[in-house]
């Protein structure tokens, strides 16, 4: 219990330098005013914080548990070596998610409920903690069949839950980088600068850019994207961009409702000098 206190005053703490560090070096201006972005989020975050506790922890927990006792999972084969398996573990933790976020994309029923997140009609660190309940009630199965396949340790997964965190905090935020710095970092870290890109209006660059913690995911599955320019993106979703879309009891229930078509806008009505080159540096 301590140390998950611990550990959730760390994330907060480092939540707060990224809301403060995103008003002095903006990366992209805001179109919509902060405070009403900041109700919804904020609400979607309690509302998230409670799933969590009630779904996917427990769900987490459980199986960390059976694997371990039924020596259940890739990693509890004895071949592989006890000083590899942690590395492992985070690592197809994190390929599990890329596929888990493509999948959010790809498969209606579970895009009702991410579109809620890309409805924003700016993207900062309270984006991070705008995800429908209903996605993380899906997520709640997605975890137990990602430990039961995997077989982490408790310790690889808390690892990993931190970094997990800290990085979707981190490529959320609207935080300014200088941009050597950002392709620097880009190499081994998804960025802000790429995963603005994947909350473009164009369809062709949201289902791009997918992944959490590496990039390399979207490069070994070709679905890297990287030279748009910030000021060229347009934040949101083209058939949810009225105000009233972003609303707290409008964004709620969407995915209940009927849906609208997504994608009017298509890469090719870009300027062609904003898609020149290729997808594999960042632009400014």
């Amino acid at each position: 219990m301590r140390e998950s206190l611990i550990v959730g005053a760390a994330i907060g703490g480092f939540a707060l330098l990224l809301f403060l560090l995103e008003r002095l070096f903006p990366l992209r201006r805001p179109r919509r005013s902060l405070a009403g972005r900041l109700l919804v989020n904020l609400t979607f975050a309690t509302v998230a914080f409670a799933t969590v506790a009630l779904t996917v922890r427990p769900a987490a927990e459980a199986m960390l548990g059976w694997t371990g006792r039924n020596h259940f999972g890739l990693l509890q084969l004895p071949e592989i070596p006890a000083a590899v398996r942690p590395v492992l573990a985070f690592l197809l933790m994190d390929l599990s998610f890329y596929w888990w976020h493509r999948a959010n994309h790809r498969i209606p029923l579970l895009w009702r409920f991410h579109n809620i997140h890309h409805i924003d009609p700016d993207l900062d660190v309270s984006t991070a903690f705008r995800f429908h309940f209903g996605e993380l009630a899906f997520s709640s199965a997605f975890r137990v069949a990602q430990i039961g396949l995997i077989a982490p340790s408790p310790w690889a997964y808390a690892a990993y839950e931190l970094v997990f965190q800290t990085g979707t905090l981190f490529h959320h935020s609207n935080v300014r980088l200088p941009i050597r710095a950002e392709r620097l970092f880009n190499r081994f870290l998804v960025t802000p600068r790429m995963h603005g890109i994947h909350h473009s209006q164009v369809g062709e660059e949201t289902n791009s850019n997918y992944g959490t913690v590496f990039p390399w995911w979207d490069r070994l599955h070709r679905t890297l994207g990287l030279n748009i320019p910030q000021d060229a993106i347009e934040i949101g979703i083209p058939a949810y961009a009225d105000a009233g879309d972003n609303r707290l009891g409008n964004t709620l229930t969407t995915p209940f409702r009927r849906q609208r078509d997504y994608w009017p806008r298509a890469a090719a009505m870009r300027n062609p000098a904003e898609r020149a080159g290729k997808p594999t540096v960042l632009a400014e």
